[in-house]
């Protein structure tokens, strides 16, 4: 639980650039709400940026705060690092000087969204165990191998509480109030929130394949979580007909009916999406980024790559940066953008 006694809690939100503003107010409204419904102050808050001046978050709203981050801790029980786009690309040691100076026994460090990021570049999630959003967990798991980086909604693990975007932050937030001020009062919250139930920390963040076709089809569920446990090395047709129990037509017809793909295909927009995320998150090498998500060559991965995005994985990362103009067309393939 963050802080201790019967005083308020005090929790410090870090806001960076581009910060997800759905899951940094999923995060202090839910705050608000235990105030509201209690009838009692039981948590304040305070904003942090690296200098003190205003935050622009991803949908172009600036946001005033109170202190930067050149002043002490100012007696937080919890600090929240709050992200969101383009998180591999920040450069704030002020930032990460402030958060490891708060780095103590009796003070929470969490993040919300892709903020676990920040966490772990100042090395304060070593020996936790962490998530961040779903499209950032490849990425983040090749930056720091040495992480526990789970795909659960949210994690907390003793003094570090970490979760995903979106909406992620009221079930996190919800599990610390339910635990320090009771269940009714999470109730009455969920209620004033209109949200059926507070999901725990053992909820994934992605919807399951079972629910998107019904769980009338466990051998097509079972084909894709092989497919995506084997990105950098791909199973063949055969193996993961093998596997299943489903002679290659059966599954085909299965992927066919329900999917509206062939499983070849289906895998393979499994293995470019994870590539390109690497490729839009990471600075790894396209060499590189081909080997990891199983293709052969370099020259085979761009190919490919174009062929579904109608633009080669190069021009892709230098139009992200800015250096190159966006007149190729819209991409074929889904866009990523953290919630």
């Amino acid at each position: 639980m963050i802080g201790s006694g019967t005083q308020a809690t005090r929790i410090g939100f870090y806001l960076v650039p581009n910060f997800s503003m759905i899951a940094f107010s999923s995060a202090i409204e839910t705050l608000r709400m235990a105030n509201q419904v209690s009838g009692e102050t039981l948590y304040e808050w305070s904003l942090v940026s690296s200098d003190g001046q205003p935050v622009q978050c991803s949908n172009g709203i600036p946001i005033a705060v109170n202190q930067g981050a050149n002043r002490p801790n100012s007696g937080f029980h919890g600090i929240f690092v709050c992200g969101g786009n383009n998180i591999h690309q920040l450069e704030d040691e002020a930032g990460l000087n402030w958060l490891r100076q708060n780095d103590k026994p009796d003070v929470v460090l969490g993040a919300v969204c892709t903020g676990s990021y920040i966490l772990a570049k100042a090395e304060l999630l070593n020996g936790y165990r962490c998530t961040i959003h779903w499209e950032n967990l490849a990425s983040a798991r090749e930056q720091f191998p040495q992480l526990v980086i789970s795909p659960e909604l949210f994690e907390m693990d003793r003094n570090r509480y970490t979760c995903a975007g979106g909406t992620a932050p009221i079930d996190m937030f919800m599990c610390e109030v339910r635990d320090r001020h009771g269940a009714e009062v999470a109730k009455r919250i969920s209620e004033q929130f209109i949200c059926e139930r507070i999901r725990d920390q053992n909820d994934r963040q992605r919807v399951p394949l079972t629910q998107r076709i019904g769980a009338s089809q466990p051998k097509l569920a079972e084909a894709v979580s092989l497919m995506e446990a084997n990105i950098e090395e791909p199973m063949t047709l055969d193996e993961l007909s093998y596997h299943v129990g489903l002679s290659r037509r059966q599954l085909e017809r299965l992927f066919q009916r329900y999917l509206s793909s062939v499983p070849t295909r289906y895998y393979l927009e499994l293995r470019l999406e994870r590539a390109r995320q690497l490729l839009l998150q990471t600075s790894m090498p396209i060499v590189d980024i081909a080997l990891a998500c199983g293709f052969i060559s370099a020259p085979h991965f761009s190919k490919c790559y174009r062929d579904t995005y109608s633009i080669p994985p190069r021009d892709e990362r230098r139009r992200a940066a800015g250096l190159l103009k966006n007149d190729n067309g819209p991409a074929r393939g889904r866009v990523t953008g953290n919630a």
